[in-house]
């Protein structure tokens, strides 16, 4: 698989386990999603609207329109309009690995950090950290999500893989 056609998979692995997340906070009500809970962002709410944040800052990067928002940013405090800005979100992220192409991969991106200075690196390696770190903070979501009661998840990448027969 070349790089382009593994950042395509990943987008769709993306859309697919933030799906799976989103399902099973929507059996949560307001109080359990906004609940102090033991991680960076410390509720299922905020750390959600990280990702969202986070996701909005590195394709806009890539893209050529960064934005400027607080990593802590709730960008929707209520459940129903974050989903539908995440599940956008996801949708743009898909829009953008199908126009890739292995010169977009190989070529550098300077950027702005959030908490620091000029950073410039391989735009593959930006977009691989832009799934990673999504992947790391659904880990989070995850364990928040067992300890408000929801059954534990299969939101592995081999359990896309087996699903989506790729």
């Amino acid at each position: 698989m070349n790089g382009v056609a593994y950042f395509q998979r990943m987008a769709l692995y993306n859309r697919w386990a933030n799906q799976h997340v989103l399902d099973a906070c929507a059996d949560l009500d307001a109080g359990a999603l906004a609940a102090p809970r033991a991680a960076f962002f410390p509720s299922i709410i905020r750390t959600l609207n990280h990702l969202l944040v986070a996701d909005r800052l590195w394709l806009g990067r890539l893209v050529g329109t960064p934005e400027r928002l607080a990593l802590d940013t709730v960008l929707h405090a209520r459940f129903d309009e974050f989903r539908a800005a995440r599940e956008a979100q996801d949708a743009k992220i898909i829009a953008f690995t199908e126009q890739l192409d292995a010169d977009t991969l190989a070529s550098d991106l300077s950027y702005q950090s959030m908490l620091a200075g000029e950073y410039t690196l391989p735009s593959e390696m930006i977009l691989a950290h832009m799934f990673n770190h999504q992947t790391h903070h659904r880990g989070q979501l995850h364990s928040m999500l067992i300890e408000a009661g929801v059954k534990p998840l299969a939101i592995d990448l081999v359990y896309y893989c087996l699903e989506a027969d790729a």
